[in-house]
């Protein structure tokens, strides 16, 4: 558990579920759909220590799916102090299998694998499943989602099976009198009709949760911690006027008040009239009682330059993390009694740059506010939202009284537009992408489109592509448009745009800027592809 976290409220804390990561895609679902229900969670490594897990106490545990096999000689264990523990365990996909395998059944590779919409048969009752089949239906079925390529053929000692699909004779199993239980099937994943309702029975029913965990709560605890935690001294933000690093302000605003200096940095990485833009957000969108100050502070230069020759992702966004605490360690020589840097890093940050607990996930990117942070800075972190998914931050902005142009912008990435110029940045790519994405953005906005996409933005590729212009050749560059449509950015899918749409903006990128001879539409999903393409 993060430092920040331990100084919160105790009551918050103390009803609260542990989700053990075997390497699921699905994992952050399972954290998502709990914090939907109110309960508070956190995903750990597999191979969590007996001392972790004390330390943390949670109520109940869920062990995800994951790619291994339960059949093969190295496969991941669930660690046996769990088993003695007495707090009550549910096996997912993998977690199942698991678990059938070390308490004494068998499982084997399937003939048969089974993925995609399944339904499950219910042989034999169990206090899971209480008040989830409608009696008075006489329903005796799951329609479940399914992912596996082993299954479970005997279970443990002390174990029943309980439901059955087509290709698993065991879909689900329980121990009853423990508290153990097993799905095949994956609970959090939408396509589970009865998923949800199934997570919140475990949690509530047999975890004996509270739903403690609501924006009302979470808010109060923050601003509690925040004042623990400055304890009357000064902190510097660097407000980008996305949506994380805004409720930051807001929160620190209500927290801390004038203890707060907000610094905007001009990299040159911004989209186009990005500075106006936050300028008049800030003296307009946080109401006339926020007393905190607000700082500009023009870095152009210094971070083009040293983006220049740069081509690989990774370099880029740790070059501009470093950069970006130079430049706030340069502003807060300037004032007095600045201790503390606050950043809107969030939980998919973390879990993306693979710094949460155990540190066992593969980096998929560096965050510039994660992984991209150097290890000498003379800043002591202040992070508030570093457990939160982004649907919870934006409904902590809500609570706290943000305004729906701050709380519904779409996400901007730290290291900006960096990230988004595929290889070496270089001005003119950057004009061009500006140029580009102002087209996409503001007809997105003219359709009415803006607001059921959850981020959309354009790429700009370094490569040429040949087009004609009236009766002339052109031999220009390509941009791509992304589009997609999330809950918690963990996952996400590629949205639906009209093609009308796609063909006006299109033309639109054609005819007004001659630097583009051609522009393409991402189709790709996340997983595999990531929302961002560096």
């Amino acid at each position: 558990m993060s430092d920040f976290l331990k100084a919160k409220n105790v009551d918050l804390q103390k009803h609260k579920i542990l989700v053990l990561d075997f390497g699921s895609q699905y994992t952050q679902l399972i954290a998502r759909k709990l914090r939907e229900i109110g309960i508070y969670c956190e995903i750990y490594s597999h191979d969590v220590t007996k001392q972790e897990f004390e330390v943390f106490a949670p109520k109940g545990v869920i062990l995800s799916g994951g790619p291994d096999s339960a059949t093969a000689e190295n496969g991941l264990d669930i660690p046996e102090f769990l088993f003695t523990s007495e707090v009550p365990l549910l096996g997912i996909c993998y977690g199942m299998q698991a678990m059938a395998k070390q308490l004494g059944g068998e499982v084997i590779k399937s003939s048969q694998k089974e993925f995609g919409f399944a339904e499950v048969e219910i042989h034999a009752e169990s206090k899971l499943l209480d008040s989830i089949l409608d009696s008075d239906k006489n329903e005796r079925s799951l329609e479940v989602w399914m992912s596996h390529g082993d299954r479970v053929i005997s279970v443990p000692s002390g174990f029943k099976a309980i439901g059955s699909s087509k290709n698993s004779s065991i879909a689900m199993m329980a121990n009853e009198e423990k508290n153990l239980f097993g799905l095949q099937f994956h609970p959090e994943v939408h396509h589970t009709k009865q998923g949800k309702a199934i997570l919140e029975r475990f949690v509530k029913a047999i975890c004996a949760c509270e739903t403690l965990w609501n924006p009302t709560n979470i808010v109060d605890d923050l601003v509690r911690s925040v004042r623990e935690q400055v304890a009357g001294q000064k902190v510097l933000l660097g407000l980008s006027g996305g949506v994380d690093s805004s409720v930051v302000a807001a929160l620190l605003a209500k927290s801390i008040g004038d203890q707060l200096i907000c610094v905007f940095v001009n990299n040159g990485l911004l989209r186009l009239d990005e500075v106006e833009q936050v300028r008049k957000m800030v003296t307009t969108g946080f109401g006339s009682g926020a007393s905190f100050e607000f700082r500009i502070v023009d870095a152009e230069k210094v971070f083009l330059d040293r983006l220049a020759g740069v081509h690989d992702p990774e370099k880029k966004r740790k070059l501009i993390g470093n950069t970006f605490i130079e430049v706030f360690e340069k502003e807060a020589k300037g004032l007095l009694g600045i201790q503390f840097l606050a950043q809107g890093t969030i939980y998919p940050d973390v879990i993306e740059s693979a710094a949460g607990k155990g540190g066992k996930a593969h980096v998929i990117k560096s965050h510039h506010n994660v992984g991209g942070l150097p290890t000498n800075m003379s800043f002591k972190l202040i992070e508030p939202l570093r457990q939160l998914f982004k649907d919870e931050v934006r409904e902590l902005g809500r609570q706290l009284g943000l305004p729906p142009t701050i709380i519904d912008r779409h996400p901007f990435p730290g290291p900006g537009l960096a990230v988004r110029v595929l290889g070496e940045v270089k001005e003119q790519f950057l004009s061009v992408l500006r140029k580009a994405d102002k087209i996409f953005i503001d007809e997105l906005h003219n359709y009415g489109l803006y607001e059921k996409v959850s981020q959309a933005f354009v790429v700009f590729l370094p490569v040429k592509s040949v087009g004609v212009v009236g009766d002339s050749r052109r031999y220009d560059y390509v941009v791509s448009l992304r589009a997609v449509e999330t809950v918690d950015f963990m996952t996400a899918t590629w949205a639906r745009l009209p093609y009308e749409f796609l063909d006006l903006v299109s033309r639109r990128i054609l005819n007004e800027i001659e630097e583009v001879s051609r522009v393409t539409f991402d189709i790709s999903s996340k997983p595999p592809s990531t929302i961002e393409w560096e």
